[in-house]
């Protein structure tokens, strides 16, 4: 009980320097609050916890890490979106000059952690992070498991990263395949509510080549196929997790709760969907 208060304060303590570090009054006004993913800053404090490092070392490394994600994750925002629809052309350019504005923040943040070897993995994990989602964008992916290896890449290259700088392949497969999952989950999500999504539509390509038009209205079937390949995947990196989780018996109980419930709830969705189709 001890420990799981400790632990609290710790994530706390993150979460609370993270939030301030964000706070800039324009941008907030103008394009609202960026979102921190609680589920990779639960990871990240989870890790260090862990492994032994002290607060402050948590608290520096898991801030500068998640200033270098959001920044990353404010300018996909802007490419994911198309000019005169869901952002306004000052509300793009605002929210580019806030992924610059976050990636400053980052730098500045680097000052605090005088470890060039934590400085150099965090570099490495941006250069692959670009190189995959230029991969994912442009669709140049030429098999299913490539395209959703760029995927994984995309989402979980800075864990991956600092994961092998202290040698802990256990978290590694626990926290790219986690973060693999929620992307897929929400690139499912918004191919069943729209029609199209960018990791759904290298499927379509990759899937039914013959067609020549840009990714034109698919069938039914042709739907429950790619679903059915969207599954596939999610489901083989949930066993992976598992596989993870008995590697890792110390695993904090607030990681055990959340890694339940997003496998149960993509189980119980899955479950929802098949019944309706």
């Amino acid at each position: 009980m001890i420990h799981l208060q400790n632990f609290h304060m710790k994530l706390e303590s993150v979460r609370d320097q993270l939030s301030a570090s964000l706070f800039h009054p324009y941008l907030l006004q103008n394009i609202g609050t960026p979102v921190i993913d609680e589920d990779r800053l639960l990871l990240l404090v989870s890790f260090f916890d862990q492994i032994g490092l002290t607060k402050d070392e948590i608290d520096n490394y898991s801030v500068t890490t998640m200033l270098l994600q959001i920044a990353l994750d404010t300018h996909e925002n802007v490419q994911n979106s198309k000019p005169g629809e869901e952002l306004g052309l000052k509300h793009r350019q605002l929210t580019v000059l806030a992924g610059t504005y976050y990636s400053g923040l980052f730098y500045q943040q680097l000052a605090h952690v005088k470890d060039i070897r934590m400085i150099t993995t965090l570099a490495a994990g941006v250069k692959e992070v670009n190189e995959h989602k230029i991969s994912v964008y442009r669709k140049d992916a030429d098999a299913i498991d490539k395209l959703m290896e760029s995927v994984k890449m995309v989402e979980s290259s800075l864990f991956i990263r600092i994961t092998d700088r202290f040698e802990s392949a256990a978290w590694k497969e626990l926290a790219s395949n986690l973060l693999f999952i929620k992307r897929m989950i929400q690139e499912k999500d918004h191919f069943l509510r729209t029609g199209t999504s960018v990791v759904f539509d290298g499927l379509k390509k990759l899937s039914f080549p013959k067609n020549t038009q840009e990714l034109p209205k698919i069938s039914t079937e042709q739907q429950k196929y790619l679903l059915s390949i969207c599954e596939r995947y999610i489901e083989f990196s949930i066993t992976m997790i598992e596989s993870s989780i008995k590697k890792l018996p110390a695993i904090n109980n607030l990681m055990k709760e959340r890694l339940d419930d997003i496998l149960g709830q993509h189980r119980s969705i899955t479950k929802f969907t098949l019944e309706e189709g």
